[in-house]
């Protein structure tokens, strides 16, 4: 088993480098890689403060590489939650990780983050 660092991803997604790009694609689709959360965080916040990247593509490319089986995670269920609630929410990725964790595996968060405590009670309500 291997593990990527966010630059494999960046480099596959955005597909924006003649000869990184290509070499991330083989390393991808060759072999069984491991994308660690932290470093799927990083991505996320890459994509969004540096390339601009929107919300809704994020969520779509990121999704993708689970979907196509082009990368394994620890907790993919949770990844692809906190990215499906990033989508369409005005929460950092992690807070969205957070709340996930919350709805899916019934963890308490503490928090002094006033708008995400609102989500995470919001949640609460509807479970």
């Amino acid at each position: 088993m291997s593990i990527v660092d966010a630059n494999i991803i960046l480099r596959y997604v955005l597909d924006d480098h003649v000869e990184l790009s290509p070499k991330a694609a083989d390393i991808l689709e060759q072999y069984a890689a491991t994308l660690p959360m932290e470093v799927a965080c990083e991505v996320v916040y890459v994509l969004q403060k540096v390339y601009a990247v929107n919300r809704k593509d994020i969520q779509q490319q990121l999704s993708n590489l689970l979907d196509e089986k082009l990368v394994d995670m620890d907790k993919p269920a949770i990844f692809l939650k906190a990215l499906e609630y990033y989508r369409t929410s005005t929460l950092d990725f992690v807070d969205t990780l957070l709340w996930a964790y919350h709805v899916i595996e019934r963890q308490d968060v503490f928090t002094f983050d006033d708008k995400l405590r609102k989500c995470l009670q919001r949640s609460d309500q509807s479970m």
